[in-house]
């Protein structure tokens, strides 16, 4: 297998390093990827770690010229599926998520569960807060954005999500339950970008051989 990266900041950097521990060969990084020779993308899969602007402008140019793309931008999700469709049509498989972290896909398992136990209980009120690094673009997260959907479809209420931007932070998830007698608090905090790096390489390899369009957790939680 071979990968080109999309976008090569630090977690384009951090993903190259992952790439070559594990021996897979990184044939390019870029960050225009629409300049990257169309005969060696039919033969790469394309990891995209860009921005929200980026990946709507580039994400024809991805479903057409490469063998498969992982995405891992998030702030598209209003042209999702216009996404969807464009790799269908080229026959492109993709994997995307709002976050590849497993710890993160485990996490959000578990506040599916308790969101649909205490929708049946009832007396609980839901909330988010999501904390992020200064030079994250888009707010709320698109993790906090899945998991406030995950508590909406188990709870039939939409939670108040709070985001909030400093430092240096990699990214933390607070979802909590409030009820008049206690409060549930479910916590994910990554302590680097290693987790989101390793999800997408885990997430390329399993490109090989699938057809079609899915997100990651479809994919992790499969039997």
């Amino acid at each position: 297998m071979k990968v080109v990266i999309s976008g090569y900041g630090r977690m384009g950097h951090m993903i190259e390093k992952i790439l070559k521990d594990n021996g897979i060969e990184v044939a390019g990084a870029s960050e225009d990827i629409a300049a990257f020779p169309v005969s060696e993308a039919k033969e790469c899969v394309c990891i995209d770690f860009t921005t929200p602007d980026a990946f709507r402008k580039n994400y024809p140019v991805l479903a057409s010229n490469f063998k498969a793309v992982v995405v891992g931008t998030t702030g598209w999700d209003d042209i999702r599926e216009e996404v969807v469709s464009c790799f269908e049509k080229c026959g492109t498989p993709m994997i995307w998520s709002s976050n590849f972290s497993v710890g993160v896909n485990v996490f959000s398992a578990a506040v599916s569960l308790v969101s649909k136990l205490l929708g049946k209980a009832g007396g609980y009120s839901p909330y988010i807060v999501e904390k992020h690094h200064i030079h994250k673009l888009d707010a709320p997260s698109g993790t906090a954005k899945s998991l406030a959907a995950a508590v909406a479809e188990g709870m039939g209420a939409q939670p108040p999500v709070s985001s909030v931007r400093v430092g240096e932070l990699a990214g933390t998830h607070t979802v909590g339950f409030e009820g008049l007698a206690d409060r549930i608090t479910l916590e994910h905090e990554a302590f680097s970008r290693q987790g989101f790096a390793s999800g997408a390489v885990l997430a390329a390899r399993m490109t090989e051989g699938l057809k079609g369009v899915h997100e990651f957790k479809e994919l992790f939680f499969k039997d």
